[in-house]
This record gives C-alpha cells, sequence and structure tokens, in this order.
C-alpha cells in the first residue's frame, strides 16, 4: 500500500463512528436520530453519545454504527448536510 493510499474497510465494520455537528436547536437530537436510524434500521441509546460545545453553540453527536458499506455512508452523508442542520459530518 502507499502512503496515499487510504486504508481498507471490511463491510459490515462495527464499531463504526459518525460524529454529527450542527447549532443547538430544541429538536436536534431527534432530528438527526431518526435520519440516522433511516440509514441504520434502529440504534440503542448506548451506541449514542451527546455533548454541547463548551459556549452551547454547537452539540455534536457520536453514532457507532454498523457501516454495511460505502453506499450507505455516502447516503448518510448526503442526507445529513441535505438536511440543513449539519455543519459537519466526521
Amino acid at each position: 500500500m502507499s502512503d496515499t493510499e487510504a486504508p481498507k474497510i471490511e463491510f459490515p465494520c462495527y464499531p463504526y463512528p459518525i460524529k454529527v455537528v450542527g447549532r443547538v436547536t430544541p429538536d436536534f437530537d431527534t432530528v438527526i436520530r431518526d435520519l440516522m436510524e433511516s440509514h441504520t434500521g434502529g440504534l440503542s441509546d448506548a451506541d449514542i453519545s451527546a455533548r454541547d460545545s463548551r459556549a452551547g453553540t454547537f452539540r455534536s453527536i457520536t453514532f457507532i454504527i454498523t457501516a454495511t458499506g460505502t453506499d450507505q455512508l455516502e447516503e448518510i452523508h448526503r442526507d445529513l448536510m441535505a438536511s440543513g442542520r449539519v455543519s459537519m459530518v466526521i
């Protein structure tokens, strides 16, 4: 493998963390969780953690999912960004 080649991920892959960052709103957690569950078939509370920024302006939610393939990951990213509520997906 060359230095510029990314490591290969073998699917299905668990745990696969996805961090979603957006501005704090009263329904941010619910909207983002519903969107994630539409792509994963459901999530347990144990696979979700959330944290507010120091100033309380932004919130990050980390979801631990079973990634089934690159198509799933691309769809999740596309839908999160299209929601208008997400600043960044890591």
